[in-house]
């Protein structure tokens, strides 16, 4: 489980616009990675609209943002369009980046059980190495905190 102080992995996603982007090419400069588990659902659409609200913030501090779940680009696409997002959303098909991050949990709702991405996020500094990571994440506040941990990385 990658956590506070590992290098994030060498691994390659697409982008909604089906560009590949290497997490190894963000080295030197800081990012966010946040995991959610479905397009247009309502909690993940209301933690992309905060990013999305507040993507000027983490600008301002050389900061990219990249959504992550295992939805395809399509989707991914449908998403960002409905909502004017204004960051990439990678397509982990393959889980490989969840299983690295272990996200890729067991979790139930009404009643039943499932596999799925626990709602995760995490700083990476300049280095590549995780700088903070938030599990089970709830959305209201989240992207607040998330701005402040980069604005510290930042000073």
């Amino acid at each position: 489980m990658i956590d506070i102080g590992d290098k994030v992995p060498d691994l390659t996603l697409a982008d909604d616009a089906g560009n590949p982007v290497a997490l190894s090419s963000l080295k030197g400069q800081v990012y966010v990675l946040y995991f959610y588990p479905k397009d247009d659902t309502p909690g993940c659409t209301k933690e992309a609209c905060s990013f999305r609200d507040n993507i000027a913030s983490l600008n301002k501090l050389d900061c990219k943002v990249f959504g992550v779940s295992r939805d395809d680009a399509a989707s991914h696409v449908k998403f960002k369009q409905k909502f004017n997002l204004n960051f990439p959303l990678l397509s982990d098909l393959d889980g490989k980046l969840c299983e690295a991050f272990d996200v890729w949990k067991l979790r139930s709702m009404y009643g039943k059980e499932f596999m799925g991405i626990e709602r995760s996020t995490f700083v990476v500094d300049k280095d590549g190495k995780v700088a903070k990571s938030w599990r089970k994440v709830n959305v209201d506040g989240h992207v607040e905190e998330v701005i402040a941990e980069v604005e510290r990385l930042s000073a």
